[in-house]
């Protein structure tokens, strides 16, 4: 997929991102009730297409408060947006927006400019919370539940859209890539323990927010979950085998673990570091690995 594309499923209509909602856009949906028309993250190519392609929204609601999921909500001022109170903070001011990110002190002028420029981001005082099982009637039927889905951040959502049996996955995007979890607000078993919870959910529709997109099927819903889960395990197994001999941090970030060895840049040596720090601390939790000064190795 090269271009902007919309498709129409029941009630939703599939806001598609360029490349298919590659990173830095990302899937959206609108969903007409009766009564009112919710917009699910407000990309970047939602902002393309621009206010006067959707008229009708009444409200909008994110899966979680990461840039990508809020590029065009300043087209939206005038809807009111909702975010799962964990996520909150990010929408409440900048530096709240930051603190979900982890950023250090020393980057957060050069990032923050960046997210600012490229993502658009404006805060929303305004912002009301929505908690696990909160649902949406939308009217005439229409209705979105809402399934606390952490780990990605403390606040990340699946969102179900009835009467269509649509799961919409957000950023468990079953890609390649398999679970990100380098943020500051990351929690790695919290996104496995959703990942199981996620298998559980029957529906005739799993749209991910980036990437895979659409799958009609549950069999390949299930296949594309299988391998994107088995990411975190081949991860593990790659970092124990490393620590046969002991490794600083410092080792182990540059040997990469997540991303390509030749991956390079601020953001990604801070995710890798983010991510390894979070698998070294539950082996060491396990007596799988041990730390002695600055260096790590595994036991056994």
């Amino acid at each position: 997929m090269t271009s902007l594309e919309d498709r129409r499923l029941g009630a939703a209509t599939i806001l598609f991102g360029e490349g298919g909602g590659k990173y830095p856009d990302n899937n959206a949906l609108l969903v007409e009730g009766a009564g009112s028309t919710m917009l699910i993250d407000p990309s970047l190519g939602v902002r393309a297409r621009g206010r006067s392609a959707l008229p009708g929204v009444d409200l909008v609601l994110l899966s979680h408060c990461h840039e990508d999921h809020t590029a065009a909500l300043p087209l939206f001022r005038d809807a009111p947006v909702h975010v799962h109170e964990e996520d909150l903070p990010g929408l409440l001011d900048f530096d709240g927006f930051l603190d979900i990110f982890g950023v250090e002190p020393a980057r957060r002028e050069e990032y923050g400019r960046y997210l600012r420029e490229t993502f658009f981001y404006e805060p929303r005082p305004d912002a009301v919370p929505f908690r696990e099982g909160d649902l949406f009637d939308l009217g005439g039927g229409v209705s979105v539940r809402v399934i606390h889905t952490p780990g990605h951040t403390r606040g990340h959502s699946c969102l179900l859209i009835e009467p269509d049996g649509i799961l919409f996955l957000a950023d468990i995007d079953l890609s390649g890539f398999g679970p990100y979890y380098g943020d500051g607000w990351s929690d790695l078993e919290a996104f496995e323990r959703s990942l199981e919870q996620v298998r559980g959910i029957q529906a005739a529709h799993y749209l991910s927010g980036h990437h895979i997109g659409l799958l009609d099927d549950r069999a390949a819903f299930l296949g594309r979950l299988d391998r994107y889960v088995d990411r975190i395990a081949d991860r593990e197994g790659r970092l124990l085998e490393y620590l046969e001999q002991p490794r600083t941090m410092d080792d182990i970030v540059s040997h990469r673990f997540v991303y390509r060895p030749r991956d390079q840049g601020e953001g990604i040596a801070k995710a890798e570091r983010r991510s390894a720090q979070l698998h070294l601390d539950r082996l060491e939790r396990a007596g799988r690995v041990e730390r002695a000064g600055e260096t790590y190795r595994t036991l056994g």
